[in-house]
Formats: structure tokens, C-alpha cells, sequence
């Protein structure tokens, strides 16, 4: 999970969110501004993982198909 900086810049932003929400938040003393950033990183963590998986596929699967073929380098030695 990312860390969020306390001492990072922060920028203003409008959102929209569910009243009932937000209210319950707000009865339980939630940060919604940190609970918002912190579900924002973890959507744009989720989403670059995403991006990087498909981006790579190709190489994935060619290392797969050599395992297949050849097996796992070194697996002679292996201790498990």
C-alpha cells in the first residue's frame, strides 16, 4: 500500500458523494479528505498495474512458453 505524504501539496478538488456517506463519515470523525486521497491512490496504483500487465503481456507469455519448453533455469539446484 503507497504512503500518502502528510507534507505533500495538497490541491483543492470538488467531489460527489453519497449523503448518507458522508454523513457517517462524519459522525465516525473520518478525515474524508485522507480517506478520498487514500482511495484515489489505491485506484491509481490498481490502474498502473493494470497498464504494466498489459503492456508486458507479451514478454510474460514468451517467458512462460520457455518454461514450458525448457523448464526453470538452474531448477537442478533448487532447494524447495
Amino acid at each position: 500500500m503507497r504512503k500518502i505524504a502528510l507534507n505533500a501539496i495538497r490541491q483543492p478538488a470538488n467531489l460527489s458523494i453519497d449523503s448518507n456517506l458522508m454523513r457517517e463519515a462524519k459522525g465516525l470523525d473520518v478525515n474524508v479528505s485522507r480517506a478520498a486521497e487514500a482511495g484515489i491512490a489505491e485506484a491509481v496504483a490498481a490502474e498502473k498495474t493494470r497498464l504494466w500487465k498489459l503492456e508486458n503481456r507479451a514478454t510474460m507469455d514468451a517467458w512462460n512458453d520457455y518454461i514450458d519448453k525448457a523448464g526453470i533455469p538452474l531448477e537442478e539446484y533448487r532447494q524447495f
